[in-house]
């Protein structure tokens, strides 16, 4: 980070601290005269003061010539002020009390930016943040606040914008879900990628992200051996995206790195020397945490509510695990051939 950017940042900080007093508003103006002077405010970008007399404005006179109007300004007083959730707050009343107000449909897109700008704070505006791995909610939030503006005021002046930002909202929220699906990849969580990708292909039709969509599902089936869905998926992906990174002189190559569970002291040693044994067939390390757990609270079981033979069953248990440990290492080697 630039160093004018960390003192831009610090000056900006200072100067909210510095004007975080509630700017008095004087109580003898009366209604238009107040009205006028939170207009100046709106046009001289002081919004702090102008949403101080809107509210005023609204209290003092809640049934007078600009109560309406008012309210409506608050709404573009708190977007300007960096008050999203305020101007969100202030539209759903506005759409609550005047659901057929001619400039209701402004009440939408005052909302609907003000979720699309909630991510885009000071730190966004300096640094160079990848808006695709951040948390998708307000992005989201703001769509699906467009898509009501759109369906129920096709006719609007901000139908256009709002279907402008959508396009770019959902190609964000579908690289969103392809940076899960990798993050599910290099945890070897392949189910759970191939359901990322998948999901990508089937809800965000028409966007870039669908082709690293098919690219994911090729990846996570062959990581699982399900070479069927393998193939036709990646069938798929020459067929609509012959030109994607992942393919290669016709063949696929994993965007992942397949990871290497071992410890240090195996692979230094080349797999001579493991420090965990190989696992039986058909066990995992989750199935063995199960085990061990169900062990655990056997124990702590109070002997008096043990079966009454339980003495005899861990003397059984016991001694078949005293004529195991009595073999000798030559017949371990032959695997008991020669017992």
């Amino acid at each position: 980070m630039q160093v004018k950017h960390l003192l831009l940042i610090a000056l900006l900080a200072i100067t909210a601290a510095c004007s975080s007093n509630k700017p008095e508003v004087d109580e003898n103006l009366g209604e238009t005269a107040l009205y006028q002077q939170a207009q100046d405010d709106l046009n001289n970008g002081s919004y702090t003061n102008a949403v101080a007399k809107l509210k005023a404005l609204e209290s003092r006179y809640p049934f007078g010539r600009y109560a309406e109007q008012s309210q409506l300004e608050l709404i573009y007083a708190y977007y300007k002020n960096a008050e999203p959730e305020a101007s969100k707050s202030a539209a759903d009343r506005f759409i609550r009390l005047h659901p057929q107000h001619a400039n209701v449909d402004y009440a939408y897109y005052l909302k609907g930016l003000s979720s699309f700008d909630q991510d885009r704070g000071l730190l966004a505006r300096f640094l160079p943040l990848d808006m695709t791995k951040r948390d998708p909610g307000a992005a989201r939030d703001s769509f699906n606040e467009f898509a009501q503006l759109t369906s129920r005021y096709p006719n609007s002046r901000y139908a256009p914008d709002a279907k402008a930002r959508m396009i770019y909202l959902r190609n964000l929220l579908a690289a969103y879900d392809i940076h899960v699906a990798h993050y599910y990849l290099q945890r070897q969580a392949y189910v759970a990628a191939a359901n990322r990708g998948r999901y990508v292909v089937e809800n965000f039709q028409e966007t870039p992200a669908v082709g690293d969509g098919l690219a994911v599902m090729v990846e996570a089936y062959q990581r699982l051996e399900l070479n069927d869905l393998a193939d036709s998926s990646l069938e798929a992906l020459k067929l609509n995206y012959p030109d994607h990174p992942s393919i290669k002189d016709g063949k696929f190559v994993p965007q992942e790195d397949e990871v290497d569970n071992r410890s240090w002291l195996a692979k230094a040693t080349l797999g001579l020397i493991e420090s965990d044994a190989p696992l039986p067939p058909g066990e995992t390390r989750a199935s063995q945490d199960v085990i061990r757990q169900y062990e655990d609270a056997a124990e702590q079981i109070p002997s008096e509510l043990k079966p009454e033979n339980q003495s005899a069953v861990e003397e059984e248990q016991r001694e078949a695990e005293g004529n195991n440990s009595d073999r000798s290492w030559f017949s371990y080697m032959t695997f008991g051939i020669f017992d």
